[in-house]
């Protein structure tokens, strides 16, 4: 069997950036034992598969090489980039049925529009082994799926640098930690990274997902409903963010590094 596989830097305009996502379309679901395993064969963060329903609707799942994902950004942008810009899809809107429900992407432009739902966190307390974890403590905690912990500045969070062997005795399943902070920088609103415990990557390079509550949080800290948000990873990436009301728009650009099949 021969399945179509592209690979897609999500979250930049340029090869080896944002984050890279698997992207393979199916004409039929195969074992779910299958499916991880192709995603474990990618050790990538993410491999998304799509199946054609109808028209404007398509069926879509998320692996890491782990487990299934409830919801995943970046892998979403490049499923949309791959059914626009490589499958001739026509129509500026795509419909995909998820986990999370339906979730669309609109075409703007160079740009691919996320609609995501909003998961605003709420004041928590941090475990004390994430504390031990960490060399730099955070000022802030909360919680929605992930732990979000806010800190002073962007230099904070560039300077974090997690106890690996600590971070890894938590099962966070599935969901991990944001740090984040105001930025420095005086285009962009708010930075932030992305840590996933027992992962094969422990650092996500660019996290759609995540900002499903970064958004909320920095929309009502800065009192302002349209953001620019910049992941600070080794790989970075540049996220264009609104808050409507309980969804969230995360806009961002694509481009393809590799097409070619899977023989299995």
């Amino acid at each position: 069997m021969r399945i179509p596989i592209y690979q897609i830097d999500a979250f930049t305009d340029k090869i080896f950036g944002g984050n890279p996502a698997a992207v393979c379309p199916l004409d039929h679901w195969m074992d779910d034992e299958v499916l991880l395993n192709i995603a474990k064969e990618n050790n990538l963060a993410e491999t998304a598969f799509f199946l054609r329903k109808a028209d404007d609707l398509f069926h879509l799942r998320w692996f890491t090489p782990e487990i299934e994902m409830d919801l995943c950004g970046h892998a979403t942008l490049a499923s949309a980039y791959v059914i626009f810009r490589e499958l001739g899809y026509q129509q500026d809107v795509i419909r995909f049925d998820t986990h999370s429900g339906i979730l669309e992407v609109r075409k703007t432009g160079d740009y691919l529009e996320l609609n995501f739902p909003s998961r605003p966190p709420s004041e928590a307390s941090l475990p004390e082994i994430i504390s031990q974890s960490l060399n730099i403590q955070p000022l802030e905690i909360w919680q929605a799926r992930d732990y979000l912990l806010v800190y002073e500045s962007q230099s904070d969070i560039l300077n974090i640098k997690p106890d690996v062997a600590i971070l890894n005795q938590i099962n966070l399943d599935p969901g991990g930690i944001i740090v984040t902070a105001p930025a420095s920088e005086p285009s962009i609103d708010f930075v932030s990274r992305f840590f996933t415990p027992q992962a094969t990557l422990l650092e996500d390079p660019v996290t759609g997902s995540a900002h499903c509550t970064l958004i909320p949080y920095w929309a009502n800290r800065l009192d302002k409903s349209s953001l620019q948000a910049r992941q600070l990873s080794e790989r970075q990436g540049h996220l264009i963010c609104e808050l409507h009301n309980d969804r969230v728009m995360i806009r961002g650009k694509a481009v393809k590094f590799l097409q070619g099949f899977i023989e299995i």
